[in-house]
């Protein structure tokens, strides 16, 4: 009777038999995983979003008005709110950090109990995932074209001279990139944990 009573779940890839207990370790290693990653996903996006806000820079710029006079020195601002692509960014990020914290929260409480909430859940996740790929997309296309310019344009980088600001910048996108593959993770776990209710 202890025999049947240990072994009401079978192997779907062997049919051996799975112990009562052995599923309980693995919803609670499926759960802590799910709290490392929200957790990961929080933390990376927080970075980014302090990183990017004190990243502004102010440099003298020699401005030429006639070819016959000499330069004068103008001061000059770069900050994340002068360009649209990172004010998205930047909101985005803010988004994605509450939403892991509440998150993070919600699980933490295990209130992940229904699957109505859990499909919920795995909708938001992919659409934060596509909003910080998005951001992302956006942000580092400015970022190109701070460093190298368009020649076609004739638009000039700027990254030779606010070179601070710029190294900020990119930091804050790698790290947003970090948290979106957190997004990924918790996505593949999720499917996993779908997969496995199907058996």
């Amino acid at each position: 009777m202890a025999d049947s009573d240990q072994s009401g779940y079978k192997n779907p890839i062997d049919g051996t038999p799975t112990t009562n207990g052995s599923n309980r370790a693995n919803k609670r290693s499926v759960a802590t995983s799910d709290y490392v990653l929200r957790f990961l996903a929080f933390a990376a996006t927080l970075v980014s979003v302090i990183v990017m806000a004190v990243g502004k820079q102010t440099k003298n710029v020699p401005v030429t008005l006639l070819p016959n006079l000499p330069p004068i020195n103008v001061e000059a601002h770069a900050k994340w709110q002068y360009m649209s692509a990172f004010v998205f960014f930047m909101v985005i990020n803010i988004a994605a950090c509450v939403y892991s914290a509440l998150t993070l929260i919600l699980a933490i409480a295990n209130r992940f109990g229904s699957k109505g909430l859990d499909l919920a859940v795995i909708l938001l996740d992919l659409i934060i995932l596509s909003l910080l790929f998005a951001a992302n997309g956006a942000a580092a296309a400015v970022g190109v074209l701070g460093y190298h310019g368009n020649t076609h344009t004739q638009w000039k980088k700027v990254c030779n001279v606010f070179d601070s600001y710029c190294h900020h910048a990119a930091a804050s996108i790698i790290l947003s990139l970090v948290a979106a593959l957190m997004f990924v993770l918790l996505l593949a776990l999720a499917a996993s944990r779908l997969h496995k209710r199907c058996l």
